[in-house]
């Protein structure tokens, strides 16, 4: 491959990276999803980069990065984590054309991250509803990951968010722990119906979000990079067992249309959180042409929360992608992309 300049975009996640590269030509060349497991340390990170050093041209590119991966355990709090990132990545990647999105500040150096890494601390959702509010004039960016939810409000073209930080954000339900593929059951219901009986769930992690989706048929192949609860197989069958063990049974206990069922169930319950959550965030006042724009893995909730609540829908890969790029993992990679999209002056921005 012929080395070329460009801008790749990086999103740092604690459970996942997403990369974008737009060539010098305004070409969306490459996205893709990869598992980094950073509680366990950043080696996984690093073996990551070296396997994209290998196949992009990362010393000939400008970089611009965001993250979330500030939040593992593996650091004391957030500002070391956002300090200890920024310098691995300094190392890594070529530091004179390296910036890092600093939400109302702006793209920022490495020094510039270190000075304001609250800002800096999770602000991949900010690149995302930016990029969408500077083309949709009112709407709810939602984006539904693997691990967690965002929902943004936005009207003219500014942002009405409330929060910036996590536990703000968390507070203004503009920010929902709770994902497609890993969130334990337990966090979407405290019980369910099974054979004409509320059940309680077992406080145990037998089961994800990933095999009730697996098993309704809506998961997306690459969506779920991480070994099951069990450690065993990505297929239906094996996600109706650990389904059943939630409820203390064994699969033969049902039907697979029971355990379909019992997914449905897990499924709305998902969806009646995001639905209010949604709705707090349009009872702002927002206009009645408001639209709800889907991004991330999950999307595919957004599209069904549009139905429920009379809303037109937009899959963030429509605005994102232009022309024969891949919209699908453009939507499924928005931060990243986002990151791309984006004018480097503050003025650009909608906060």
């Amino acid at each position: 491959m012929s080395l070329e300049r460009g801008i790749i975009g990086w999103d740092v996640g604690g459970a996942h990276l997403k990369v974008a590269w737009l060539d010098e030509q305004a070409v969306l060349r490459r996205v893709e999803i990869r598992a980094t497991p950073l509680w366990q340390g950043l080696e996984s990170l690093d073996l990551a980069i070296r396997e994209l050093a290998g196949e992009l041209p990362l010393q000939q590119c400008e970089h611009r990065v965001t993250m979330t991966a500030e939040l593992v355990d593996l650091f004391d709090d957030r500002r070391a984590g956002v300090c200890e990132l920024v310098a691995w990545l300094s190392a890594r990647l070529p530091p004179s054309q390296l910036l890092f999105f600093a939400g109302r500040k702006g793209f920022v150096t490495a020094d510039g991250a270190r000075q304001y890494a609250e800002q800096v601390a999770s602000a991949n959702w900010l690149a995302t509803t930016c990029y969408a509010a500077s083309v949709i004039p009112s709407g709810v960016m939602i984006d539904v990951g693997s691990t967690t939810s965002d929902l943004l409000p936005f009207e003219h073209h500014r942002l009405r968010n409330r929060g910036f930080s996590d536990r703000d954000r968390l507070a203004s339900d503009e920010m929902i722990y709770a994902g497609i593929v890993r969130t334990p059951l337990m966090a979407i219901s405290d019980r369910v119906p099974f054979h004409g009986e509320w059940l309680t769930l077992a406080n145990e992690h037998f089961a994800t979000t990933a095999d009730v989706y697996r098993i309704l048929g809506d998961l997306p192949e690459h969506a779920d990079l991480y070994p099951a609860a069990d450690g065993k197989e990505h297929s239906v069958e094996a996600s109706m067992r650990r389904l059943a063990r939630m409820i203390g049974a064994d699969l033969a206990d049902g039907s697979d249309y029971d355990w379909y069922r019992l997914a449905g169930f897990f499924a709305d319950r998902q969806l009646d959180r995001l639905a209010l959550a949604c709705q707090r965030q349009l009872s702002l006042g927002l206009a009645e042409s408001s639209q709800l724009i889907g991004a991330g893995v999950g999307r595919f909730l957004v599209q069904r929360l549009a139905d429920r609540l009379g809303y037109g829908y937009i899959d963030m890969g429509e605005l994102l992608a232009h022309g024969d790029e891949d919209a699908m993992m453009a939507a499924d990679c928005a931060p990243a992309v986002a990151l791309l999209r984006l004018q480097r002056d503050r003025e650009a921005l909608c906060v």
